[in-house]
Parts: C-alpha cells; structure tokens; sequence
C-alpha cells in the first residue's frame, strides 16, 4: 500500500534540506565608513571589495590581476597608454547605468588635488583620462606604468557613479552583485544579492558582518552559531579546538599585511637612527609572535612580504640583541627615554604592544600605553600624526611605495627613496623592477624606518559546510562571489 504526503509537507521537507543562502561573518574591526575611495581602514574594503563595489581590475584568490568592469584592455607599445574596454549593460545598484563616463568621474576624481582618497599616489601618474564610447576610455600616463592594472585593482579604485558618491560613506552604490542593505552601527552590515548583476549571480542571498573586538566573544559567537565564518580569526589559542570540532574548518593562510612598530620618524628623539636601531634590536619577533599570535606568523625584517618571489630576507640586519640596543643608547647618550606607545584594537597590536612595552624596558626605554579605537587612531595617529610607537599590520598588497610619501604617518620619505619609487614605477622590464624593489627593502631596513615584527597569518574558523572564502588574502577583502553551503 502507497502512502500519500501532503504536498505542503513535502515542500517543507525539500526546504528543510535545501543549503542556507545566507551567511553571517565575523570581523574584528567596524569600518568607520563604507566608502573605499575616501577611507584607509582595511575593514572598508573587508565588506565592500568585489562585493558592493567593483574596479576595471580586481585581484583573484591567488593574487592575480583579473578583468572585472574592464572585460579587456590594451597597452601601448611605450606602456603608457592604456585602453579599456568596459563591460556592457551593466548598471548600479540605484538602477543608473555604467559607462566610460563613469570611469572618467571616478579616475578624475581620485587624482583631484581636493581628493581624500587613502591612496591618492596610486592615480599620480595618470595624465589624462578620455572617453571614447561608452564602452571604451583610454587613460594617457605621464610615464610607462607596468604596474597600472594591479594598481586598479586595489579597493581605492573602485568605480562610483557621479549620481551616488556623495552618499557613499554611509549607503554606498556599486556595480558587485551584492547591494547595501542595511547598517547599524556597532553591530552589523548588511549587503543583499543585487537581482540586476551584469555578471555571474552569486550562491549567496545574504550576508552579514557582525563586529566582534573581544577574541573570547569571537569564539562564544562561533561555537554557538551566531556567527557562520570569521575570516581573520582574533583568538589563536583557540584554533587546536575548532581542529578537533568537525563542525568547523580552520583556514590557514597568508597576506600582505606586514606587522610592524611604526616609529614617528618626524619627531625628536626618534628622527635619530641610533634610537630607532636600538628599538629594532630590543625587539624579540619570535617572542611576540609566540606571545601575541600562539605561534602564527613569519618573522621579516622589512616592509615586504616573504611570500612574494621578490623579497629579500633582511632581519639578520635587526636582530635581537639587547646589548647592542644598550650599547647604541649609551653611545648616542639617549638616556631617560619614555615613548607614547598607541595601539590599535586588533589583538596583534593588543596582546603584542603589552611585550614590545617589556621588551624595551628592558634595555632602558619607557613607554606610555594609551589603546584607541580604530577612529581615533585613524584621526590621530594616521592622520594627525601624533604618536611615537604604533604597531599597525599593512594589508595592502604591494605597499612599500608608501614610504615615498612626504605626508604619510611615519614620515620618511627620504628623496634617495622617493628617487627609487620614481625609477620602479617607470621601469616595465620584470629582471630590472626586481632589483629596484630589492633595493628599496634594504634601504628602509638599513634606515630602520620602523621595526619589521611579522607578517600576519590568516587564520580563518568557518562552518565546515561552507565552502569558497579565500584561504590567503592577497589583498583586504572577504570575497563573497564564489561563496556557498554544500549539504
């Protein structure tokens, strides 16, 4: 004998089994607004990137340079002319259309001498920029720019649409196939599928990033559901449980971000060399990447990562040594010294500011901790420069250009440096651009610009049956676009 089931029940079984089509991601930090081309704050770019907001270019899983609202291009045999060909029938988020124009507004814009993008040095070289159909924009460089691409496809070159920009930091309007939702403040975003995406429509329906600073309330919030993925994980010592635990996957992986204690070099007494290679020397990598990290994390010796084929390994330049450290502060006769030490909520900077501050003791120098939130040490230490110790981890990929910068936190900028920046960025000859950036890490190791701790690990707990979250990060981003739940 048959037996006959509701077709309601049915129906519910079906859906009681299908995958979820939301997902609920935890992140350390909250971005202090959603607006990529006019905030430094990686956690911007860690919701929005490849998500809300797209490039011509945009990065790939492994670090590669991939087509994105540009669907191809072109260079001039000089390199100092690109052409773009833009992808059609596309549109924002807001119902507008995406065009060349809307290239055009954004390049122009973040080149604008009033322009408050983070990264503004990346669109220096751009001389002009021409529509040439709605499909096509060519950018004129004052120099050859190998590099052109990549640069776009960092978050700060997303494109904005003239109609919308203005509200941006607070409801912002892309082109990714996810839009805007909702925000409040302190506690989550949210972002929604985008059913008009020009592209390949994502597996996901929903997503929502919930803020989560205490590495305790991250591990509660994981073991107990609340939170699906946390993607950059901030407690360490926990990561052997979720191992065991075959509900949840640990992900482990590298970035760009390359952890270091900035030093004010634009201040007295840290604009002298002997105090600042006293500091690098005071300074244990292992024992904070023991201490702070549980372990996780690769000891470098400037500002480059060792992942990548150009890097030069110079920490045999700052070694620890606490009687060399002694012995340049008696020469110089820095005596009596107490440095304000200010550190960012991330654990790396926490947990990792509290051995930097005993590992200086011990050869003499005083610090003062003051720990700020992520606003205030964008407003005081990044921009307003009021510091002398920091240890902030740079995410961005391909950085070391940052040291070029006459304004920029640690103030460097020394011109032998800004000369070789000026000669990288005009030479296209793979052989001849990897000796200059090997120079440039020596020089600003040899400076002892700042102490080079680590590059951070990722180290990411997800539910097991979620799939498709990148496990390196080659740029500051929680790409969204290949994520799913299998069964």
């Amino acid at each position: 004998m048959k037996t006959l089931f509701p077709a309601s029940l049915i129906l519910c079984a079906t859906q009681a089994l299908a995958a979820p089509d939301a997902i609920t991601l935890g992140m350390v930090l909250e971005p202090p607004n959603l607006d990529p081309t006019a905030g430094a704050a990686a956690a911007i770019d860690e919701v929005v990137y490849a998500n809300l907001f797209e490039g011509l270019t945009r990065f790939g899983p492994d670090g590669a340079v991939l087509p994105a609202l540009a669907r191809a291009w072109e260079v001039s045999a000089d390199g100092s002319v690109y052409t773009f060909h833009l992808v059609e029938g596309a549109t924002f988020h807001d119902g507008t259309s995406f065009d060349a124009g809307d290239v055009k507004f954004s390049l122009d814009r973040a080149r604008a001498a009033d322009s408050a993008n983070a990264q503004k040095a990346l669109f220096a070289g751009i001389e002009s920029v021409e529509v040439i159909d709605p499909a096509t924009v060519k950018v004129t460089l004052s120099a050859p720019d190998g590099a052109f691409p990549f640069k776009m496809a960092r978050g700060d070159a997303v494109i904005v649409a003239p109609e919308s920009v203005t509200d941006a930091a607070t409801h912002p309007v892309g082109t990714g196939p996810f839009a805007f939702a909702d925000w409040v403040q302190g506690d989550h975003v949210t972002l929604s599928a985008w059913p008009g995406y020009w592209g390949e429509k994502p597996a996901l329906a929903r997503a929502t990033f919930r803020f989560i600073s205490d590495p305790t309330a991250a591990y509660a919030a994981l073991m107990a559901g609340d939170v699906d993925a946390f993607p950059n994980f901030p407690a360490p010592e926990t990561l052997i449980q979720f191992q065991a635990d075959p509900r949840f996957k640990v992900i482990l992986g590298s970035t760009e971000g390359e952890t270091i204690l900035a030093m004010n070099n634009r201040l007295a007494p840290l604009d002298n060399i002997a105090l600042r290679e006293a500091i690098a020397h005071a300074i244990n990598r292992q024992e904070i990447i023991d201490g702070a990290m549980f372990g996780y994390g690769t000891p470098i010796g400037t500002h480059f990562a060792p992942h990548n084929p150009d890097y030069v390994d110079l920490t045999g330049l700052s070694t620890y040594d606490p009687e060399r450290s002694k012995a340049l502060l008696a020469e110089a006769g820095l005596t009596d010294i107490t440095l304000r030490l200010a550190l960012p909520p991330p654990t790396y900077a926490r947990r990792g500011g509290e051995i930097v501050a005993a590992q200086l003791a011990a050869v003499g120098i005083k610090t003062e901790i003051t720990n700020l939130e992520w606003a205030q040490w964008l407003e005081q230490v990044f921009k307003g420069h009021d510091f002398d110790l920091t240890i902030v981890s740079h995410t961005e990929p391909m950085d070391i250009n940052i040291y070029a910068r006459n304004e920029y936190y640690f103030g460097y900028a020394k011109p032998e440096f800004q000369a070789l920046m000026a000669e990288l960025e005009a030479t296209t000859d793979p052989a001849a651009r990897s000796e200059k950036l090997k120079a440039a890490q020596e020089m600003i190791a040899q400076d002892y610009v700042n102490a080079y701790l680590f590059q951070l690990a990722k180290t990411g707990v997800a539910n097991a049956k979620i799939e498709g979250l990148w496990e390196n990060a080659p740029t500051q981003a929680n790409d969204l676009t290949q994520v799913h739940w299998i069964d």
